[in-house]
């Protein structure tokens, strides 16, 4: 952001491979923020609608002051710059469509708002509290973006991931280190420096994934494990290959498994859940 939840169920009581899912949310999202840029587009040239565009799609805490409380989320569905909505839609098409998937669409939809919601908020209390300045106004899909990539991260903590599109780094590793240059950038601009960025934004909506994480996602969706039911009903050779497979999710994420290997774990998921209700 800059300034100017269910159909998912853990492990063996998922009926479907989750991977097989379509998704319907991120391809939306993105078409709404495009649409909404186009807007801007049009609103330098007419400026009737460039007042629609301030008053509707940027959020401060003047504007809210002002009643205009539907902007914490519209303003997270805005952009001017073109670099902006393309970063983050990048970011959001790159771990939006495999948590989408991998929670259900209701409650990737449910969380997202969520985050686009804190991340505004977030925003409003550190321009007014921390920076003294209730007018500074915000937009972007940053803030809930942060939301995204941390709860993955936290999911998928040995998931290689590129830094700026170069750098390799495991997710929690590269996911934190936004975290911490949000805040020393914070802290620039509470001492007057720092440049137009909402790092409050991006703050609110990483503190809003790692809520989510910690209340539900680590439990919900917590990977399967060899213990006793699973050992009832493979074979050593098998048991093998389910810690091979455990292993290749915790370092690549549930993209990485080939299709022969998502039938395996889908058999093996079948047998131990009959095993589970015939106990």
């Amino acid at each position: 952001m800059s300034t100017g939840f269910d159909n998912g169920e853990s492990g063996l009581r998922q009926r479907e491979n989750p991977m097989d899912r379509r998704v319907l949310a991120v391809p939306v999202i993105i078409a709404i923020n495009v649409l909404i840029f186009l807007a801007w587009l049009a609103a330098h040239v007419d400026p009737s609608l460039e007042q629609v565009m301030a008053a509707n799609f940027l959020v401060s805490t003047s504007h809210l002051v002002h009643g205009y409380w539907w902007t914490l989320v519209t303003a997270a569905f805005s952009h001017i710059e073109f670099w902006h909505i393309g970063l983050n839609m990048i970011v959001l098409w790159s771990f939006g469509t495999v948590l989408e998937k991998l929670w259900g669409t209701p409650t990737f939809i449910a969380f997202y708002l969520a985050a686009a919601v804190v991340a505004s908020a977030s925003h409003c209390f550190v321009s007014s509290v921390l920076m003294g300045n209730p007018d500074i106004n915000a937009l972007g899909a940053s803030g809930a973006v942060s939301g995204l990539l941390l709860a993955f991260a936290l999911l998928f903590p040995k998931h290689r991931i590129l830094v700026f599109g170069v750098i390799p780094v495991p997710a929690l590793v590269g996911a934190l280190a936004f975290v911490a240059i949000d805040l020393w950038g914070l802290f620039a601009q509470t001492r007057g420096g720092g440049i137009g960025i909402g790092h409050g934004a991006h703050l609110g909506g990483a503190l809003c994934g790692f809520i989510f994480w910690v209340s539900y996602l680590r439990t919900r969706f917590k990977r399967p494990a060899a213990g006793h039911s699973a050992q009832m009903v493979m074979t050593p050779d098998e048991i093998r290959e389910f810690q091979r497979l455990r292993q290749k999710l915790d370092y690549e994420g549930p993209g990485a498994l080939t299709p022969k290997e998502k039938v395996f774990l889908e058999e093996i998921r079948e047998r131990v859940m009959q095993a589970h209700l015939q106990q």
